[in-house]
């Protein structure tokens, strides 16, 4: 499962690889290097008639059995079976997001990252699901906290993360109709985007 990834550095950075406007609520500081479970990471959600560009924490809801004696939910960075009732309640475009992303690592046999990249330069953005406002306990010296979260889907992969990691990929979206169609449409019109990646489109990052 994907629990690192390279997002753009910076909205600057974002506008450079998109063609894709929306308002940029992040601020003008730089973003990071890269992205981990549990630490917050620009999303683009639809916003009224447009886009906003914000930050979130990567880890959607876990569901209730698998939370700690504590309550602490440590959440659930990567979504695969969207037939779940805990799931479906977040299919609906309102919860939708995208997750613009320039590579990200899957673990090899070693345990070691292999990174992914796009082969032909098209920017890449992971279909995203997310919820605002939910009060949970991420971490228990912090108590309960109030966060805007996401996670993304995944499905099977790709002959590329295939030869390197058999269980799964990101589910990558590449042109701004896919993008719209991801944000704006009924789910029962968007189900078949969870699907992998063609062969050929993704290459090892150097």
């Amino acid at each position: 499962m994907c629990n690192q990834y390279v997002p753009p550095e910076s909205y600057d950075e974002y506008r450079q690889i998109y063609d894709y406007e929306a308002e940029n609520l992040t601020g003008n500081e730089p973003w990071f290097d890269e992205a981990f479970p549990d630490r917050t990471a620009p999303i683009v959600r639809k916003a009224g008639a447009g886009l906003q560009l914000v930050k979130a924490r990567w880890g959607m809801p876990s569901p209730p059995k698998y939370l700690s004696k504590s309550g602490r939910d440590a959440g659930v960075t990567n979504i695969r079976n969207a037939g779940s009732p805990h799931w479906r309640r977040w299919l609906s475009p309102e919860h939708r997001c995208l997750v613009p992303v320039k590579r990200f690592a899957e673990p090899g046999p070693d345990g070691k990252p292999v990174w992914f990249e796009s082969a032909d330069g098209t920017p890449m953005m992971f279909a995203g699901i997310c919820v605002d406002g939910w009060v949970s306990i991420r971490k228990v010296r912090d108590g309960e906290t109030e966060d805007d979260l996401f996670g993304f889907l995944t499905t099977e992969p790709n002959a590329e993360v295939g030869a390197i990691h058999p269980k799964a990929m990101p589910v990558i979206l590449r042109t701004r109709d896919e993008w719209d169609a991801w944000l704006t449409l009924p789910w029962d019109e968007v189900r078949h985007m969870q699907r992998p990646l063609r062969d050929g489109a993704l290459r090892q990052a150097r």
